[in-house]
């Protein structure tokens, strides 16, 4: 079985120059090593809010390094240097509504201006992309209300298998007839 690789990319001007450390990135990583039990490598990048520098590591992580799943962090709000939703819908072959709505709904519940996130998804070839709020702690609550259905998501675009931590988080896979 070949190794399971995830795309963690967070879009960020200043942490990309190192005026700050990037605390979105390894906060996906923490959750995404409490859901899974499959072995699995982060393929890890820090770039600047930059839609021609987005597209590239997008296509890169999914191309070149053939992740199944690619989990962005910022660059969602309504700023102009906000674009990463453009990157994402650039490099997509169809987009995945449903991702951005479920997220915009669980993070109302906690802030007002939830409204102003512009988190999508989509499918390019293989690997299912996922645009995330920037804070750690929206990051969280928003995999927590996405993920269950990430793993039958990656199934149907004929990824690898995700096997997840039951204690944790279920994930939803339809019985078979």
């Amino acid at each position: 079985m070949s190794e399971i690789k995830i795309g963690i990319l967070t879009a960020s001007d200043r942490a990309s120059a190192g005026l700050y450390e990037d605390l979105s990135g390894p906060a996906i990583i923490d959750t995404l090593n409490d859901y899974l039990s499959s072995e699995w490598q982060p393929v890890y990048k820090v770039v600047a809010d930059d839609q021609p520098g987005v597209e590239q590591t997008l296509i890169n992580m999914a191309d070149d390094h053939g992740c199944c799943l690619i989990v962005t962090t910022g660059g969602t709000g309504p700023a102009p240097r906000d674009l990463v939703p453009e990157a994402t819908e650039a490099v997509c072959e169809k987009m995945m509504p449903g991702f951005g709505e479920l997220m915009r709904q669980v993070s109302l519940q906690y802030v007002p201006t939830a409204i102003l996130s512009r988190q999508t998804a989509g499918i390019r070839g293989k690997s299912l992309i996922v645009n995330l709020p920037g804070k750690p702690k929206s990051i969280r609550e928003c995999l927590d209300a996405v993920f269950p259905a990430i793993p039958y998501c990656v199934d149907l675009i004929e990824g690898p298998f995700l096997d997840v931590n039951e204690d944790v988080i279920k994930a939803f896979r339809p019985k078979a007839k």
